[in-house]
């Protein structure tokens, strides 16, 4: 409505001020050593500048179609309101920041990359392991674990091999996986088409799964052409019902040899249903828990829960061939790849190229994929841990519950229940679990 236009209005007034704020703290950074890394700010020049432009500026799709109910002259009183602060005050603030960037941040920015060498960088990077994780696992726990998982995926990687009936050694098939002709597609419109497929195949198995399934509708594109160089294979960007928004899946057609075929499932499955489109939108219709349960939450059970749904494509029938199969073993190392590397870096002070080598090493991906991996790690510490423990936590609730309601288990009233709760921490969904379990056995026994 206008008066939601009005407040858009007010925050693209803001921009000059946040940006210019922006530049005080960065300052502050360069004075004290807390930087980001120089290597992984190669691409962000080239961010800002596209916020420079008059035409086509990505800040002003929000006001490129306004709704009916606005009056035709008020949209126009809008728009021309927001096209004349965005010439007057937002473009230059941008150059502003694009000056500095380019004259003064990146030539001052340190060498370094882990979080070990900032100022009290070992516990500043604990910390961060405990808060996203939720747990009490200490930087060498989770290394660890991680490079158990590698070790246990790599095993049935390398089982698959002898069923597909590969002729060569690891490194051989992981290199087949991602040059083979066959597994590339021929233009972005038809990557975008399959992922659009394997959505509708998705929404028709949930029944199987879960009871409650959200009134939020989403859909399938392509990442902005202004992103797609530094953005990873996909994303989902969440709605709101009441604005009139679908929730958003994006796949990135960018370097058309780095999106293999067998890789779209796992991923379909994690971005979109029953991922985080699912939990998400499950979470914010959900009446009776806080607002910070509905619309905020911990990474570690988004991301461990959209992790977990991959696995769900065997129960969905979507696995049904052994490339598929691989693809999700794959995207299953490369979460677990995470753990190691992450604490790698920041813990044990990895280079950038011993990060990358590991990588090449135990998975098939694209180069330039996996510097844009390592690159996120080294500039969200802690961040790429909470996939693979929040997967492993849930896994956990659920062999319990089995364990503990055998024949009575259901599959669906499980699921219900997990996402019916909103995003919460490890130690607290456990004990909810654990009391709804004691509750369905009383009830069962009654």
């Amino acid at each position: 409505n206008i008066k939601d236009y009005e407040e858009r209005l007010a925050r693209l007034k803001k921009v000059p001020e946040q940006i210019d704020n922006t530049i005080i703290l960065l300052k502050e950074g360069l004075q004290t050593g807390a930087t980001y890394p120089r290597i992984t700010l190669r691409n962000v020049p080239d961010q800002i500048k596209a916020m420079t432009k008059v035409t086509d500026n990505p800040i002003m799709k929000a006001f490129e179609s306004l709704p009916a109910s606005i009056p035709i002259e008020k949209q126009k009183a809008i728009q021309d309101e927001a096209n004349k602060t965005l010439v007057d005050m937002v473009i230059p603030a941008f150059e502003r920041l694009y000056k500095f960037f380019v004259d003064v941040y990146i030539p001052g920015a340190r060498d370094t990359i882990a979080w070990s060498a900032l100022p009290d960088g070992r516990e500043w990077y604990a910390y961060l392991a405990k808060s996203y994780t939720t747990t009490e696992m200490s930087p060498e726990e989770i290394h660890n674990l991680g490079l158990s998982e590698v070790k246990r995926i790599r095993g049935q990687i390398e089982k698959l091999m002898g069923e597909i009936g590969f002729k060569g050694d690891f490194q051989d098939f992981l290199k087949f996986m991602i040059s083979d002709p066959q597994f590339f597609f021929k233009s972005p419109e038809e990557l975008v088409t399959a992922c659009r497929d394997i959505a509708k195949q998705a929404d028709y198995s949930l029944p199987k799964l879960f009871s409650k399934l959200p009134r939020l509708p989403y859909g399938v594109l392509p990442v902005p052409a202004y992103l797609e160089k530094s953005q990873p294979a996909a994303y989902f960007q969440t709605g709101n019902m009441r604005n009139g928004v679908a929730g958003t899946f994006y796949i990135n057609t960018y370097d058309l040899p780095s999106r293999p075929s067998w890789g779209l499932i796992p991923l379909v499955l994690h971005e979109a249903v029953p991922g985080h489109h699912l939990q998400l939108a499950l979470a914010s219709e959900q009446e009776g828990i806080p607002n910070f349960r509905r619309y905020g939450g911990y990474t570690v059970y988004i991301e461990g829960w959209a992790l977990y749904a991959e696995s769900l494509g065997y129960d969905m029938g979507l696995y049904n061939d052994r490339y598929s199969r691989f693809g999700q073993l794959n995207l299953a190392m490369w979460r677990a790849i995470r753990l190691v590397v992450d604490t790698g870096i920041h813990y044990y002070s990895w280079s950038r190229e011993q990060a990358i080598d590991y990588f090449r090493e135990n998975m098939a991906m694209s180069g330039h994929d996996i510097e844009v991996e390592v690159d996120r790690y080294i500039v969200m510490p802690g961040q790429a841990l909470t996939y693979k423990i929040g997967e492993i936590r849930i896994r956990e609730f659920r062999d319990y519950c089995q364990g503990q309601m055998k024949d009575k288990f259901d599959i669906r009233a499980f699921h219900d229940f997990i996402l019916e709760q909103g995003a919460l921490p490890m130690d607290v969904l456990e004990g909810l679990v654990k009391d709804w379990v004691a509750a369905k056995m009383v009830k069962n026994h009654n």
